[in-house]
């Protein structure tokens, strides 16, 4: 096999490898060659092994439209002349974004304060 353990990929993403590999051996290329096809070719089409991994969480829909929204309100601040961490950027945005923000900053007593208090502290930290 050429690189890597195919345990990932579902029972249907071997076969069509499988299928692609006999194809190509048809036309003549050699096995290691058609295999390797075949498999760049199952790549190709379904971004590699799909059988499920990881956590299994997913972010909720509200999340991402939070998240998109307070893009855009500091996209939009930022074109306005303000930097990421002027307070009219930090006001434009939801306290949970605030939130995340101190807490990428390690910003200490953030679990107690308001929105506005959040901004002021974020806003000293620069």
């Amino acid at each position: 096999m050429p690189r890597g353990d195919k345990d990932k990929y579902t029972d249907k993403q071997k076969r069509k490898a499988e299928h692609i590999e006999q194809s190509y051996e048809d036309k003549g290329v050699g096995k290691d060659e058609a295999e390797a096809r075949a498999w760049a070719t199952v790549n190709k089409h379904s971004g590699g092994g799909e059988k499920p991994g990881g956590s299994g969480s997913k972010t909720p829909s509200r999340e991402k439209k939070t998240a998109r929204t307070d893009s855009a309100k500091r996209a939009a601040e930022s074109r306005q002349g303000h930097s990421r961490t002027s307070r009219a950027s930090l006001e434009s945005q939801s306290k949970e974004s605030l939130m995340k923000e101190a807490r990428s900053k390690d910003l200490k007593g953030r679990s107690t304060m308001n929105k506005a208090q959040l901004v002021e502290a974020l806003h000293k930290l620069g």
